[in-house]
C-alpha cells in the first residue's frame, strides 16, 4: 500500500506545486506593480497565448488582434495596482482584454450595420446536432469569421457570460439588437457547421 508521502510525491508530479504558482505569480504582480520588466515579461509570457486568443475572438484577424493584445497590456500594466489579490488574476486580465477589444470595436463603429430581431425571424435553424461533429480550432475560426457585430454579441453573451442588458450597455445597442445579433451568430455559425459537415 502506497505512503502518504508516496501519493503527495505523486501529485506533485502530475498537477505541481499549486502554491508554489501562486507564490510566483504573486511575486510577478508584486514586482510589476513596482515597474519592474522581468517581472512584466514573466506576466506577459504566462498570459499573452490565452490573451491572444481571446482578442482573436473579438477582432477576427490577426493584425487587429495583435493591436488589441498590445494595448491590453499598455491598460494591465497600468492599471495592475488596481488588482487587489482578490480572485483569479487571470480573470481579472481577461476582462481588461475584453473591454480593449471592445473599446476598438466602438471605434470602428462594428455595430453600424445591426439588424433588428424582427429581421431575423425568418431565418430557420438547421440541424443543431452538426455541432457534434466541429472541433474546437475549427468552430473558433468560424466564430473569428463572423461579422463584427455577430461575433462581439456571440463572444460576450455565449463565452463571456455577458446579459443582453450588460451587452447593450457596454456596446451602446438596444437589448433587441444583442438579442438579434446573438440569434442572426448562431444561425450563421450553424449555417457554416452544416456546409462543412
Amino acid at each position: 500500500m502506497p505512503t502518504l508521502a508516496t501519493i503527495n510525491s505523486l501529485k506533485m508530479q502530475l498537477f505541481g506545486n499549486k502554491k508554489h504558482l501562486d507564490t510566483r505569480e504573486a511575486d510577478w504582480i508584486e514586482g510589476a506593480k513596482r515597474g519592474e520588466r522581468r517581472s512584466q515579461k514573466a506576466i506577459y509570457d504566462m498570459l499573452s497565448a490565452k490573451m491572444m486568443a481571446v482578442c482573436m475572438r473579438y477582432m477576427g484577424d490577426k493584425d487587429s488582434a495583435e493591436d488589441v493584445l498590445q494595448d491590453g497590456f499598455v491598460t494591465l500594466f497600468s492599471k495592475i495596482d488596481s488588482y487587489s489579490g482578490a480572485g483569479s488574476f487571470e480573470g481579472w486580465a481577461r476582462k481588461i482584454f475584453v473591454n480593449t477589444a471592445l473599446m476598438s470595436l466602438r471605434k470602428k463603429d462594428a455595430l453600424k450595420d445591426s439588424e433588428d430581431v424582427d429581421a431575423a425571424r425568418g431565418i430557420v435553424s438547421e440541424e443543431p446536432s452538426a455541432i457534434q461533429k466541429i472541433g474546437y480550432k475549427d468552430l473558433i475560426a468560424m466564430i473569428a469569421a463572423l461579422p463584427p457585430g455577430f461575433r462581439t454579441v456571440f463572444n460576450m453573451y455565449v463565452l463571456e457570460g455577458y446579459s443582453h442588458k450588460e451587452i447593450a450597455k457596454e456596446l451602446g445597442i438596444s437589448e433587441t439588437t444583442s438579442r438579434s445579433q446573438l440569434q442572426r451568430a448562431r444561425l450563421l455559425l450553424q449555417s457554416k457547421i452544416k456546409e462543412r459537415y
